[in-house]
């Protein structure tokens, strides 16, 4: 009877190409086939370590169709490697569809581990790491960025997120509009490589050096925001935004009462904070 193959999850460098473990290599040596995003940029890796097995493409346009002929070639005991451009496959990178149906088929699925900008940018910034929250890329367009923004404003734990260098600034000025200005972050810069930088204070003084230095609008770059700062008493700036715009269609008694109960908060907590807007208009 034929033995189920093994699909690996193999971490590669994200940069200096000397960041790749001993396993992975073995595991990229011995495999009958490598799954790659991009096999000519895989291939500068591949070929600086000898390995010469057969490279196939997977990535976001072919993976779901390529998914299930895979599955069946692992369930015929084939040994199958997928990598990404750089880091650890599936994380914003392809992957999920093919691990996924393996998972559902009851083929083995074995992780590789290695580097992965999320956790390298983190553990050199000087925040929280007991808890953190990988968002990754955010939406392109204006509106929906905006709009995922505003739903992390109260969020506790630092949030790391993966950013073009065209869009650095845009996200960082989003940032600045939603959280406030004062809102301490790390911008991480080519990691590993020979122009890794790491800039670091609040977003207006972030957003200052990053705009007064093209050279921090170039390479792969991660975004690390401190978590959310808030008196435990206070409300959320999330209840607040919604007590605007309902206090502005409702009185303001009935305003609070939908807002408190949508967020578990105190009816008359919310009322005196609508007042006190009345007040300073």
């Amino acid at each position: 009877m034929q033995s189920t193959g093994t699909l690996y999850i193999v971490a590669t460098p994200i940069g200096n190409l000397q960041d790749i473990t001993l396993r992975a290599l073995d595991v990229l040596q011995s495999c009958d086939m490598i799954m790659a995003e991009d096999t000519r940029h895989s291939r500068v890796l591949l070929e600086q370590h000898g390995i010469s097995n057969k490279v196939v493409a997977l990535h976001e346009h072919n993976e779901r169709a390529k998914a299930d002929g895979l599955v069946a070639q692992l369930s015929q005991g084939a040994k199958i490697a997928l990598i990404s451009d750089a880091g650890t496959p599936l994380i914003s990178d392809p992957g999920y569809p093919l691990v996924r149906a393996c998972r559902q088929a009851g083929v083995a699925v074995v992780p590789v581990p290695g580097a992965s900008a999320v956790i390298t940018a983190l553990s050199a910034a000087g925040l929280p790491t007991d808890r953190f929250m990988f968002i990754g890329f955010l939406a392109a367009k204006a509106g929906a960025r905006q709009s995922q923004l505003s739903a992390l404003m109260d969020e506790a734990a630092t949030t790391v997120f993966y950013e073009s260098p065209r869009r650095l600034l845009d996200t960082l000025n989003a940032m600045q509009d939603t959280m406030g200005p004062e809102r301490e972050v790390v911008v991480a810069r080519e990691l590993t490589k020979q122009f890794e930088t790491f800039l670091s204070g609040t977003l207006a003084s972030v957003i200052e050096q990053v705009s007064t230095d093209s050279n921090q609008q170039r390479g792969e770059i991660v975004i690390m925001l401190h978590g959310a700062r808030r008196d435990p008493d206070a409300v959320p700036a999330a209840a607040e935004q919604l007590l605007r715009l309902l206090s502005a269609q409702l009185p303001l008694k009935k305003a609070a009462a939908v807002v408190a109960e949508h967020y578990g908060l105190r009816k008359n907590q919310l009322y005196q904070l609508g007042l006190s807007w009345q007040s300073a208009d």
